[in-house]
């Protein structure tokens, strides 16, 4: 293919927001397009049954492998960041959670100059891409591409923490991505039959049949190819390692991710100056705001011996664990068509907050979730965990090159917990949650605290503290007036002709819950805009 301009637009990486631009941009017969991205297929039991997600997270499965520098807060440990290498990116490793996220993490957004994306923008676009197992409800989507669903995970604790959560002061809701976003709720997911709807499965495959689409696969991109500042083709390598050049007609567009889009145009020569300098690249474009705004949802696991077992540990038995495997990827039926962490919530942590700061995740699962078997290896004591999470750190980290070989992962430095809120937003957290666990309703289900304990406080958050894998911010979407801006609200790069980042990396600051939603919706929009359509009307609720 060196020197074919075979395609009009060239999308590097087919995560969330590559699949579902893939598939918007195709729509168009005379479109050509090709995904390029760095891992392989997502056909893998393991992706596909709902209840696999454990040993892909824990085995660092279908995974870039990543890690952060060592975390000062956290007494230099360093935190896994789990990011997607296959088709469907994230999407198809992530916990299939399915939020919209609350309507003031927008209408913040376009107040703070990105014009185009407040809630009533966004709204009709989560509404189209949706299929929503209860049908036509209040600002829910029927017959859209990505099937969502209520979790309906078969165990009594769920209604016992929602009844402890109400004697504690807080309100239920029935539906967070409808009209009440705040309160304790059950769980929303990506499974379609019994089996992950990520995007690939929404949108990348059933494009795949169309004639105008082509996709490679276990290809790394080194770096797009520009005539002055017009992106006009990328260079890449395989297997073999060599290195191929392929170029478009129309656009380059990004869509790596968060670690992943912004090292891709540091080593094409846009960030900050200093600093590509620094690994002798040439600068093109002086960004200063590449790889600069990094930011995560972190939370913490207070976690409860159970009284009896709930229904996982008993299914977590080998011939029974393979049954329900079996059962759920042939047929879409059983146990592991669902996830045991049926329960989440969006609460203040004080008054007068103009959304909800904590979300709460549930885990109803033992510590040792390890297959066992009689005489083989012993049962497991069931626990349960619930997690408050920081849903808007006041924290920033960022990425740096290690060097200006595409093959070395960026350095990242997520810098958790360096700003004195997210410490009191994370005890807060905590003791709601202890606070919750105490409660009469918990009563028949609680055992011995297992975490913190007697553990301080502040040992315990710097010793145990993960991400909850929602990283974002690296390429900033922002108006001219703002410095660290990347993308304008076209997502186009400043400075650069016919090149967008499309991914999680343009959120300007920190969504108010999981980001794969959002992600896909920008996605759906973005697209809009590339091929000169009007946006879908703003929906004024």
């Amino acid at each position: 293919m060196e020197n074919a301009r075979n395609f009009d637009f060239i999308i590097v990486g087919a995560g969330s927001a590559g699949c579902t631009l893939a598939s918007r941009l195709t729509e168009n017969p005379d479109i050509k397009v090709l995904v390029i991205e760095a891992g392989g297929s997502e056909r893998n039991p393991l992706i596909t049954v709902p209840l696999g997600w454990g040993k892909i997270l824990f085995e660092r499965l279908f995974d870039w492998g990543y890690f952060t520098e060592p975390e000062k807060e956290f007494n230099d440990r360093k935190v896994e960041c789990a990011r997607g290498k296959v088709i469907g990116g994230s999407s198809s490793i992530n916990a299939m959670a399915y939020v919209r996220c609350h309507r003031e993490d927008y209408d913040r957004w376009e107040r703070n100059g990105c014009i185009g994306w407040s809630y009533s923008d966004i709204l009709p676009y989560f509404i189209k891409c949706e299929d929503w197992e209860k049908g036509d409800q209040p600002l829910r989507g029927v017959g859209g591409p990505l099937t969502t669903i209520e979790n309906k995970y078969p165990d009594p604790l769920q209604e016992a923490w929602l009844l402890a959560g109400e004697a504690a002061g807080f309100s239920r809701t029935p539906d967070y991505n409808g009209p009440q976003n705040e309160g304790l709720g059950t769980l929303q997911s990506t499974i379609r039959n019994g089996r992950r709807c990520s995007a690939a499965v929404a949108y990348l495959r059933p494009a795949m049949e169309r004639p105008n689409l082509s996709v490679i696969t276990k290809a790394l991109v080194h770096r797009v190819i520009f005539e002055k500042n017009k992106a006009i083709g990328i260079e890449y390598s395989s297997s073999n390692k060599s290195l191929t050049k392929i170029y478009c007609e129309n656009e380059v567009i990004i869509s790596g991710g968060v670690i992943n889009s912004p090292q891709l145009l540091m080593l094409s020569g846009i960030g900050d100056s200093e600093h590509l300098a620094e690994h002798k690249i040439a600068t093109k474009i002086d960004l200063k705001g590449v790889g600069q705004n990094l930011q995560d949802h972190l939370s913490v696991g207070v976690e409860y011996e159970r009284i009896g077992d709930g229904p996982f540990v008993n299914t977590l038995r080998y011939d029974r664990l393979l049954m329900s495997m079996a059962q759920a990827y042939f047929f879409g039926k059983g146990f592991a068509t669902e996830m045991p962490g049926p329960l989440t919530g969006y609460i203040c942590s004080k008054d007068g907050l103009p959304q909800p700061d904590l979300q709460l995740l549930a885990r109803f699962i033992p510590p040792e979730s390890q297959p066992w078997f009689p005489g083989v290896r012993p049962k497991p004591k069931d626990a349960f965990m619930v997690r408050p999470v920081v849903l808007h750190p006041k924290s920033r980290g960022k990425l740096k090159l290690a060097s200006a070989n595409p093959e070395d992962h960026a350095l990242i430095y997520q810098e958790f917990l360096s700003e004195p809120e997210d410490w009191k937003t994370l005890r807060d957290g905590i003791e709601i949650v202890k606070d919750i666990a105490t409660q009469k309703p918990l009563d028949a289900f609680r055992g011995p605290e297992i975490q913190p304990k007697d553990e301080p406080i502040d040992e315990w958050i710097r010793r145990t503290a993960w991400t909850v894998h929602h990283p974002l911010g690296t390429c900033k979407m922002g108006p001219n007036t703002d410095d660290l801006a990347v993308v304008d609200t076209e997502l186009k790069v400043r400075g650069a002709e016919n090149l967008r980042v499309i991914d999680a990396s343009v959120f300007p600051d920190m969504l108010g819950g999981n980001i794969n939603a959002p992600t896909i919706a920008f996605a759906d929009r973005a697209a809009d805009l590339i091929m000169g359509k009007p946006p879908l009307s703003p929906m004024e609720i």
